[in-house]
């Protein structure tokens, strides 16, 4: 078995001619018809018995020519490919055997392989890093938030009515036209009055009744509802079974004490605003430095096959499913309540695997032209790394993980630094000023036109959420939330 020939044929696409010797290829053909004889009936033998020249003067002589070709493709193939020093990104494709038989076998097939890379000035990428600034009012939504963390919730004893904020306690059933409708019942549901949960006009009409009481809610479902409901008339059945209550505590020396390793407010505001600084601050670090990422990504030169991007979107979409699967929920729920498709999730990750693409692309050629390499001792430190996470001793780690595995994530991490070391980091730029307008041209400018009194927000694309449990009032897309 041998390479023949190598040709460029296209951007990214090789050429390779193949050639199988003819005692290679009548072993394959032996050992495919040892595999096969058990399944061929011959007339004149036991099933499974008949020698191969007969079988082949039944059946033609190339009657196993397929089978031994599938046996000696893949070693031939490889070794073609070695030979060539292709770095190939995709399985060959367009196989046209050209012969084959008694001979050998000749065949060409096409490779889609690494694209040329040329980078532009990766050393000294200008970014963006702000200062670190923690707010008085910051502080204090991050405590009012442990605050609403640790409220108690009680049922109200007294025979008092429903009033806004209070936590009810509902049995629901939905009717159209009479007629219960699917996702419209619901037994011991806890409902936030105000908080907007269900449809327009439902949490209020609860307001003013007591525990215990039976009565009807009459809503209108909005035109963008679920399509079998939009638009339509609906009364539900309620039965409210409790009215409870949120009770935050206050804010004091022993609220502290109870919920953190300190004694008065002072120091646990303190610790509260050290705490969000350093937050801060790894959050400002990773902007900046994935925003020099960004950059250098743009400045990869090279014609990029679309099978590499498509590989990406792969990953990325099958890392998502499987977020999804966490969370108990299957990628054909996902799309139904979402009303996205497969290809509208394609596309959503489109120019985010460009980008990853292409940043890959050039953290390659960095680690080739900066001449990046990894020692062992960084492997074994690697190994280590990884025994703690996983709690397990770093024999057992290097047993299931290879070096040559670890060694391209700790090239690329290497990449990474050098090029964020190497960038330039400065203030944000503050916007700039208008002039003040000449008197003059204020006579010239018109009268500008009154703003309406509401608009509507504009349309963003929906963050993408997993579905819940059905409530009468979801819109079909907030069932993914």
């Amino acid at each position: 078995m041998s390479l023949k020939s190598s040709k460029k044929v296209d951007e990214n696409t090789w050429e390779i001619e193949v050639d199988v010797d003819a005692e290679t290829f009548n072993k394959a053909v032996n050992e495919a018809y040892l595999k096969q004889r058990k399944k061929i009936n011959v007339p004149g033998f036991r099933k499974g018995k008949a020698p191969k020249a007969f079988i082949e003067k039944i059946y033609g002589k190339g009657v196993f020519y397929e089978d031994a070709l599938e046996i000696v493709y893949p070693e031939a193939v490889s070794a073609a490919i070695d030979e060539a020093k292709l770095d190939l990104i995709d399985t060959p494709y367009d196989l046209d055997v050209k012969e084959i038989g008694e001979n050998g076998v000749l065949m060409t097939l096409k490779c889609t392989v690494k694209p040329e890379v040329k980078i532009g000035k990766y050393k000294g990428i200008k970014a963006e890093k702000a200062a670190v600034k923690v707010t008085a009012d910051e502080v204090k939504e991050h405590i009012d938030r442990m605050l609403e963390q640790n409220a108690r919730i009680s049922t109200v004893e007294t025979a008092r009515k429903v009033k806004k904020n209070d936590i009810t306690v509902i049995d629901f059933e939905g009717f159209v036209d009479g007629v219960a409708f699917e996702g419209g019942k619901g037994e011991n549901y806890e409902l936030t009055i105000g908080s907007g949960q269900f449809i327009p006009g439902f949490e209020d009409q609860i307001i003013g009744h007591k525990a215990g009481e039976e009565f009807d809610v009459n809503v209108k479902f909005p035109e963008e509802y679920a399509e079998e409901l939009a638009g339509k008339d609906a009364t539900f059945k309620i039965k409210l079974h409790e009215i409870k209550v949120k009770e935050v505590p206050a804010l004091d020396d022993d609220f502290v004490k109870d919920v953190s390793e300190f004694d008065t407010v002072d120091e646990y505001k303190k610790s509260i605003k050290k705490e969000l600084e350093e937050r801060k601050q790894q959050s400002i670090e990773s902007a900046a430095n994935n925003d020099v990422l960004d950059k250098l990504a743009d400045l990869v030169e090279a014609v990029i096959p679309q099978c590499m991007i498509d590989k990406k979107i792969d990953q990325d979409i099958d890392d998502f499913n499987y977020r999804l699967q966490m969370q108990g929920i299957d990628a054909k729920t996902y799309m139904k309540y979402t009303g996205m498709t497969e290809e509208t999730i394609r596309e959503q990750y489109k120019d985010q695997a460009e980008k990853q693409v292409k940043l890959d692309l050039a953290l390659e050629k960095i680690i080739e032209l900066e001449k990046l390499e990894v020692s062992d001792d960084e492997i074994k430190e690697e190994y280590k790394k990884y025994a703690e996470a996983y709690n397990m001793d770093v024999e057992q780690i290097e047993k299931a993980i290879p070096a040559e595995s670890i060694r391209p994530e700790l090239l690329n991490r290497k990449a990474v630094d050098f090029v964020i070391s190497n960038a330039s980091f400065g203030a944000p730029k503050a916007a700039a000023k208008k002039p003040a307008a000449k008197a003059d041209d204020k006579a010239e400018e018109k009268p500008a036109k009154k703003a309406p009194a509401k608009k509507s927000a504009e349309k963003k694309p929906a963050e993408k959420k997993a579905p819940a449990k059905k409530a009468p009032a979801k819109k079909k897309e907030d069932k993914a939330e």
